[in-house]
C-alpha cells in the first residue's frame, strides 16, 4: 500500500523542521519552527487545550500547553510530532482528511520561510489528493472575500462561491492551496475577472 500524501507531508515536515534550527523563522507570523511544531502537538495530542486554538478566550489553555512543550528538547518535540502510533492518526482515513492540507501547508510555512526555497514540483497523484480536499474546504476558506470564487489548475475547476462574474485563480494545484489559507510566499499564480472582486480577493484574510 503506498504511504498517504498526509504521512509523506509529517514526514517532510518534521525533516524541514530539523534542519531548520528550532528559532528559524515560519510564513506564521511571529512563530518560529519550535513554535509551529508545538502548536501541532497541541493540535493532536492535547485536546484538553485544543479548543483554543479556536476559541479566543481559551486561547490560556494553548499558551500553558505551549509554554510547557517548549522546556522539551527540540529533537524530542519533532520524534513526538512524527509518531502517529497510540493516536487516531494512525488511522490512515482519518489522518487524511484531518491532516492532509493542514500538513501541506505547514510543511511549506518551514520551506518557505527558509533562505533558497523553491517551488515543489508534485507528482500528479499528490495534486488529485491535494484537490480532492481544497475544492470542497475552499467554500470555508473563501468565506472573508465576500465575492463569487473559482480556481482553476488548467485541467480542473471548483467553483468556490457561487456567482456571476467570480474571481478566478489559476495556478498549480499546490499554490492555490497556500493562497487559499492565506500564504502569499507563492509560485505563479494568475488571477481573473472583475477588478473589485479580484482586489477583494487578495486582500482578504483568507483560511480559517
Amino acid at each position: 500500500m503506498s504511504t498517504s500524501l498526509a504521512r509523506r507531508e509529517r514526514a517532510g515536515l518534521c525533516d524541514a523542521a530539523l534542519a531548520a534550527r528550532p528559532d528559524a523563522p515560519t510564513l506564521c507570523d511571529g512563530w518560529t519552527v519550535r513554535d509551529l511544531v508545538c502548536h501541532l502537538i497541541v493540535r493532536e495530542r492535547m485536546p484538553w487545550a485544543a479548543p483554543g486554538l479556536v476559541i479566543p478566550p481559551l486561547s490560556g489553555l494553548v499558551d500553558r500547553a505551549t509554554a510547557s512543550l517548549a522546556r522539551t528538547p527540540f529533537e524530542s518535540l519533532v520524534a513526538r510530532f512524527g509518531d502517529t502510533r497510540r493516536t487516531p492518526f494512525a488511522l490512515d482515513r482519518v489522518d487524511r482528511v484531518a491532516n492532509t492540507l493542514e500538513l501541506f501547508v505547514h510543511h511549506e510555512d518551514i520551506r518557505r520561510a527558509q533562505p533558497g526555497w523553491e517551488p515543489r514540483v508534485l507528482d500528479a497523484v499528490s495534486e488529485r489528493e491535494l484537490w480532492g480536499y481544497v475544492s470542497g474546504m475552499g467554500r470555508l476558506l473563501v468565506r472573508p472575500a465576500g465575492v463569487p470564487v473559482a480556481i482553476t489548475d488548467g485541467s480542473r475547476t471548483a467553483t468556490l462561491r457561487r456567482g456571476s462574474d467570480p474571481a478566478t485563480v489559476t495556478g498549480p494545484v499546490g499554490e492555490l492551496v497556500l493562497f487559499l489559507f492565506g500564504r502569499h510566499e507563492l509560485g505563479a499564480l494568475s488571477f481573473d475577472g472583475p477588478p473589485d472582486a479580484v482586489a477583494r480577493l487578495r486582500g482578504a484574510s483568507l483560511g480559517i
